[in-house]
């Protein structure tokens, strides 16, 4: 297995993880981590949210079972890993979270952008970029 499609597999489990979490426990897993816990009635965008996870995860198990891992594919979580440390560099600077709820999902994020960064398969001459 190459270090590649291992990461897929790891941002895969995480990203079940958080679907599962987000999807069945919204209340208690926002709670553990350190946020507040929300009304009742979000859970319905939280749940819309954890299929989101359920189906990238899906996705990143996919590439990850794949002969070569589709480029496009690997770029948009990158993207996203990218927004997902935005957002919470913003809601840290802000004082809307604390860095004991910040630090660990930052962290990740990072790291699983800059691997599948450096990781993803170069583009092949001829073909579109993604």
């Amino acid at each position: 297995m190459t270090r590649l499609k291992a990461l897929l597999w790891v941002i895969a489990l995480s990203q079940f993880v958080l679907g599962f979490l987000v999807l069945l426990v919204p209340g208690p897993f926002l709670g553990w981590m350190g946020l507040t816990v929300p009304p009742v009635d979000t859970g319905y965008m939280l749940g819309m949210l954890g299929a989101r996870f359920l189906a990238y995860g899906l996705g990143m198990a996919m590439l990850a079972r794949a002969p070569v891992p589709e480029l496009f594919w690997i770029r948009n979580m990158v993207l996203i890993q990218i927004i997902d440390f935005g957002v919470g560099a913003l809601y840290l600077a802000q004082g809307r979270i604390t860095l004991a709820t910040a630090a660990f999902p930052m962290m990740n994020a990072a790291l699983f952008a800059a691997g599948l960064w450096l990781l993803a398969p170069e583009r092949k001459e001829g073909m579109p970029r993604p």
